[in-house]
């Protein structure tokens, strides 16, 4: 069998051999006729780029008076055919990576003879085979049409590097300032705010004043405070009482996704703002740029921050004299550690706040005031009662609150009033409630309202033991209503609704009333169900609460004589002292919140029956039976 094998491809190759040779023997005879005929014919030449009349030979090769190829080490070799039916003479010229392919697909796999031009030949036939497209012109013609894909990637290479990739870079608009709306009229309350911006617009527009003290570029603003407080349109505000123009780029916007990217879109602004003369370039939510840098091992994460600090603060030149930069950021250096070199640049830090509860009743009557006449029933509407609600919110959420209550007036054909603006509150921030959810689980309702009532009775329980009167209590107590509808916001089946404070600082007893409201739910369903009748719907408070008192234990130190913060030290000290603390103390608070909700175990059976039947109590209602139950008593 070997031996038959190799039998047969000796002779394979050997045919092959026998049909290379007589194809170069009959192109020979065709160039040596087509050398001493060819320029009888040139009048009929016919030229072309079409690879596929190559292509189509072997179909024709009983046609075919002979077929030479013309440079066929060149950029663009010629094969030149005649039909002997036809005077023409046809020359095709082909790229060289083609002729490559066609000489062993065409030539050789069907063995069409052929015959390479001599030099002689191609001397005594120049004018005929390239008429002038062999000249330097038509040679770039054929290289750019060769290499068109090639140059069309270097080109956008070019213009990546230069302008960066399109949708990638940071998109910002120079705002003219009369297109600005708003003035600082607009900022409602906020009068330490206002002194900070008009003291910063007497800097820029008294500048030679400040050089005498050799304060040559105070302009360097930080605005920092939560979000909502009016820290954006400030700066719209401040340009168009400066009559100068916004360059507004959010901080986010300025990762462009690849290195470098950050740095040159901030260049691209700055040298967009020192075009202006005098400009605001305005960076929002720009918190990222004040990190401390170094903190990764990719030195080049931090190319933005450090390309930022050089245009804040760098060579000292006439360049960007009256570029005013204004960064904006919902943190500050008191609550998030920050780069000092960076605080170090902004010599002027202005830090909103919440606006209390006068600042909210303006707010609300100047938002409800924009609406046309009839939509408000002024004489139904206490503003203090619902600025009093609305704790802790800021001016963007109160806008929001008063535009959901317009959205229940047209809705409901009604006037806002009080009770309306109670119900936008209660949507804008809850979330609809869904009575269907929870009708037909009656078990479940009979457990969330016992947990519910067991947070208002811990939420007054301090009051109620000092022998405060009730209608005191009423006033102290932040209750809005009790629910036992579900909320697909909050993932709740029934929830209470309260009115916050405005106390930031917080004591001891405080926030231990805090823990022990938290754990009113709990310890009501103890109260009624026993230690293994708590459901998982008390998960969310005691997260709180755990938050809490690590606060209080680990933090703040509030139990120890030491005053430190225990946390910075577990990694020293471990974490089972701090753990011991921890639990020795909520298992005091839980303690007496067990025993505490105890003694109102009538009552809260008394008000459930009644907050079964209608879903829903309000404060006044809830205030009604309670009095009643203590009546009883």
């Amino acid at each position: 069998m070997p031996f038959l094998y190799q039998l047969r491809l000796a002779l394979r190759n050997t045919y092959v051999r026998l049909a290379l040779a007589a194809c170069l023997v009959a192109g020979a005879a065709a160039a040596l006729y087509f050398s001493t005929s060819v320029a009888q014919d040139t009048r009929a030449l016919l030229r072309s780029q079409n690879i596929g009349e190559i292509t189509a030979l072997p179909a024709q090769r009983a046609r075919l008076e002979y077929l030479l190829l013309a440079k066929p080490l060149s950029e663009t070799p010629r094969y030149i055919f005649k039909f002997k039916d036809a005077p023409s003479i046809h020359v095709v010229k082909v790229p060289a990576t083609s002729h490559l392919s066609l000489e062993r697909e065409v030539l050789l796999k069907h063995g069409l003879p052929y015959a390479i031009a001599t030099d002689a030949y191609l001397a005594s036939h120049k004018a005929a085979l390239q008429d002038g497209d062999n000249g330097p012109l038509d040679e770039a013609g054929a290289f750019l049409q060769r290499h068109a894909v090639d140059i069309g990637l270097v080109l956008l290479l070019l213009c990546v590097l230069k302008f960066g990739i399109p949708g990638m870079g940071v998109s910002a608009n120079v705002i003219a300032p009369g297109k600005l709306k708003g003035s600082l009229d607009d900022l409602i309350g906020m009068d330490d705010i206002k002194q900070e911006v008009l003291h910063l617009e007497d800097m820029i527009r008294h500048r030679s004043v400040y050089k005498s003290h050799n304060i040559d570029k105070p302009f360097n603003v930080m605005l920092t405070g939560p979000a909502g407080t009016g820290k954006t349109k400030l700066a719209g505000y401040l340009a168009k009482r400066l009559d100068i123009p916004l360059i507004q780029a959010s901080g986010s916007a300025l990762e462009s996704g690849y290195v470098g990217g950050g740095a040159k879109a901030l260049n691209a602004l700055y040298r967009k703002a020192c075009a202006r003369d005098s400009c605001i370039i305005f960076l929002d939510e720009a918190q990222s740029l004040f990190m401390p840098r170094g903190r990764g091992e990719r030195k080049w994460e931090d190319d933005t921050a450090n390309t930022l600090l050089g245009l804040l603060d760098g060579v000292k030149s006439s360049e960007g004299a009256g570029v005013i930069w204004i960064v904006a950021s919902n943190f500050d250096d008191a609550s998030s550690q920050m780069d000092e070199a960076m605080l170090r640049r902004f010599p002027v830090k202005i830090n909103f706040r919440l606006p209390n509860k006068a600042e909210r009743g303006a707010l609300l009557k100047h938002f409800l005031s924009q609406k046309a006449e009839g939509c408000v029933d002024w004489a139904q509407l206490d503003l203090a009662q619902v600025a009093e609600v609305t704790a802790n919110l800021s001016p963007a959420l109160l806008e929001t609150v008063v535009e959901r209550a317009s959205m229940l007036a047209i809705q409901e054909k009604l006037l806002i009033d009080t009770d309306l603006l109670f119900r936008a509150f209660e949507r804008a921030t809850i979330g609809l409630a869904d009575r269907a959810a929870t009708a037909e689980k009656q078990v479940q309702r009979e457990r969330i309202a016992l947990h519910e009532l067991g947070h208002f009775f811990m939420q007054i329980d301090p009051y109620l033991r000092a022998g405060m009167p009730l209608a005191e209590v009423k006033q102290k107590s932040h209750l809005l209503k009790i629910s036992t509808e579900a909320v697909s916001k909050i993932g709740a089946l029934g929830y209470v609704l309260s009115s916050g404070d405005d106390l930031s600082l917080r004591t001891l007893e405080e926030l231990e009333r805090d823990v022990i409201g938290l754990y009113g739910g709990v310890a009501a369903e103890e109260l009624f169900y026993g230690p293994r009748g708590i459901s998982v719907g008390s998960q969310n408070d005691i997260e709180k609460a755990t938050t809490l008192l690590d606060t209080m234990v680990n933090k703040l130190s509030m139990y120890s004589r030491s005053k430190l913060d225990y946390r910075q030290l577990k990694h020293t000290h471990g974490d089972e002292r701090t753990l011991a603390l921890v639990e020795a103390k909520a298992d005091e608070l839980y303690s007496y919140t067990l025993t505490a909700i105890g003694d109102y175990r009538s009552a809260i059976e008394a008000i459930k029956v009644v907050l079964l039947e209608r879903y829903v109590l309000s404060k006044d209602a809830v205030f009604e039976l309670l009095e009643e139950q203590l009546r009883v008593a």
